[in-house]
């Protein structure tokens, strides 16, 4: 099972880590946070990144999440990618971080990708027609993929082709984060008492 290592601008790091710990009731082993301070020696922090990838890292390796691409604790990030087994991704979010967590077990450049998807399926618009999220398996809480399933079985259960197309199209957007006026007509939303 992969470790986990987030390192980011203080306090993020221990903060995304507490949230991993409250959404799955307690912390998941081998997740570590490395908060990086303004006044933070850039060497001392490179050099506590290491011994924490070492402590961390399993036998499909490490993945390393974190925050501000260009920044000060992506550039300590950086250093590690150089590291056999160990895979370093900018932009860490709440989704990202939680879909890492559900696919530590798969082989590294699989965790690589499920964490990438979590991360930009994650930003989503929130409107009156988004539909609400399925269960996927991913314990204890959705996904994005489920999501998108659920919004792809709608799609499929329209009666006529111009509805299924426009069910589609709808369940397409709304995956993107963008819901179109079309929601009532695709079936997401439906008048009360139908």
């Amino acid at each position: 099972m992969a470790g986990i290592l987030i390192i980011a601008h203080a306090p993020l790091a221990t903060a995304l880590r507490e949230c991993i710990a409250h959404i799955y009731g307690g912390c998941p082993a081998r997740i570590g946070a490395l908060d990086v301070l303004p006044d933070s020696d850039p060497a001392e922090v490179v050099a506590k990144a290491n011994s924490e990838i070492e402590r961390l890292r399993e036998e499909n390796g490490a993945l390393v999440l974190t925050d501000m691409f260009g920044a000060t604790p992506s550039n300590i990030a950086a250093r590690l990618a150089t590291v056999p087994e160990v895979r370093v991704l900018a932009g860490v979010n709440l989704p990202m971080l939680v879909r890492a967590v559900c696919y530590r077990a798969t082989p590294l450049d699989t965790l690589v990708e499920k964490a990438l998807a979590g991360a930009s399926k994650g930003v989503q618009t929130i409107g009156p027609c988004t539909p609400p999220p399925a269960e996927c398996g991913c314990a204890p809480t959705p996904c994005a993929e489920a999501v998108a399933d659920a919004a792809s079985q709608v799609a499929s259960q329209a009666a006529n082709p111009v509805a299924s197309q426009a069910a589609s199209e709808s369940a397409t957007s709304a995956t993107r984060g963008t819901v179109g006026a079309d929601c009532a007509q695709a079936g997401l939303l439906r008048p009360a008492g139908t």
